[in-house]
């Protein structure tokens, strides 16, 4: 997929992401992780650092090697991914206390997902 096309899925999951409200942790989170993935996407794709053709999914599906190529682009977008996927267990697929405390922390991750890929003139 283009980074245009990735930036685009990215900003229409983004504008869903705002109409819900803060008791909706599940699918803000699960909101926040899809559209990080996408501007995560854009950016390797755009800085030539993976094939239109190579998308990530998740970060632990990575290999090592993946992870730290694709940590030279962004700092802390791979990261900032990988905290947003570990919030799942618990407040998405669990019921642990504290969901829209979660679903904020996976909201301002995105924040830094999504400015490092806007920060790539090609995204």
């Amino acid at each position: 997929m283009t980074p245009a096309r990735h930036r685009a899925k990215a900003e229409r999951i983004e504008r869903s992401l705002a109409r819900l409200a803060p008791s909706d942790h599940e699918i803000r989170i699960e909101a926040a992780m899809l559209a990080s993935t996408h501007w995560l996407n854009a950016l390797l794709h755009a800085s030539g650092v993976s094939a239109p053709d190579q998308d990530v999914l998740h970060t632990y599906m990575l290999t090592v090697n993946d992870l730290r190529r694709y940590r030279l682009v962004g700092d802390g977008v791979i990261d900032a991914l990988s905290e947003i996927e570990d919030l799942r267990p618990a407040w998405v697929r669990g019921n642990v206390a504290g969901g829209e405390r979660a679903a904020d922390r996976a909201f301002a991750l995105l924040g830094t997902v999504r400015r490092a890929a806007l920060a790539h003139p090609g995204v």
